[in-house]
C-alpha cells in the first residue's frame, strides 16, 4: 500500500518501526523511495504475516525498532499485550535475519527533533517539511498519524547514523 514516496541519494535499504497497535512502518527502499504505512493489524493484533512480507519486499539492511518500555499507570493487561507484540516484532527482525538496532525515543529525537519540543507534533511538522510527499493521514482518517511520523523519523534516524547520510533531509519551510 503505497502512500508516497520520495528519493534520497542513500541506496541502503532500511525499515523502522514505532511499534504497538497505534505504531507505524516506514521503509527506504533501494531505489532511494520512501513509504509509511500505519501498523499493519489484524483485528486487534498486529498482522506478523503482512509486517514480515512488507519486511521482506525491501529487503533492509537494517530493521530500526523504537527501544520502549512499560508506563507508569499503564495496565497489567495492556502493559502485557505491548511487550508481547514488542517481543514478536524483535523475533521477526530475527528470524528475517535482519539486524535490528533498538533506538530509545530520547536518541532518535535529540538527532532528528534536534532544536523543537520533541513531542508528536514536532515529528510530525518534521515530516511534513521533510517528507513533503508522503502523505501522514492514512485513508478514512482525519488526522495525521502520529506512529507514521515516529517511523519516518526512526527512519531518518537511521539514514543517518547506519546509511552514512552527512545530510539531514530536510526541506525548507
Amino acid at each position: 500500500m503505497p502512500l508516497g514516496q520520495r528519493k534520497f541519494g542513500e541506496r541502503m535499504p532500511l525499515v523502522a518501526i514505532d511499534p504497538g497497535l497505534h505504531g507505524g512502518v516506514a521503509l527506504l527502499r533501494g531505489d532511494g523511495s520512501i513509504l509509511a504505512r500505519p501498523m499493519p493489524l489484524a483485528g486487534r493484533e498486529l498482522d506478523l504475516v503482512e509486517l514480515a512480507r512488507i519486511i521482506q519486499d525491501c529487503g533492509p539492511q537494517w530493521l530500526i525498532v523504537e527501544k520502549v518500555g512499560s508506563r507508569p499507570g499503564q495496565g497489567v493487561a495492556s502493559t502485557f499485550r505491548f511487550g508481547l507484540g514488542y517481543g514478536a516484532l524483535l523475533g521477526l527482525g530475527a528470524g528475517l535475519g535482519v539486524p535490528v538496532e533498538l533506538v530509545t525515543p530520547q536518541r532518535w529525537k535529540g538527532v532528528v527533533l534536534h532544536g523543537s519540543l520533541k513531542d508528536k507534533n514536532a515529528a510530525i511538522a518534521y515530516c511534513r517539511r521533510a517528507f513533503p510527499g508522503v502523505p501522514l493521514v492514512p485513508p478514512g482518517c482525519r488526522k495525521p498519524h502520529d506512529g507514521m511520523a515516529d517511523a519516518l523519523c526512526l527512519l531518518e534516524y537511521g539514514r543517518r547514523t547506519l546509511a552514512g547520510a552527512t545530510e539531514p533531509t530536510t526541506v525548507s519551510p
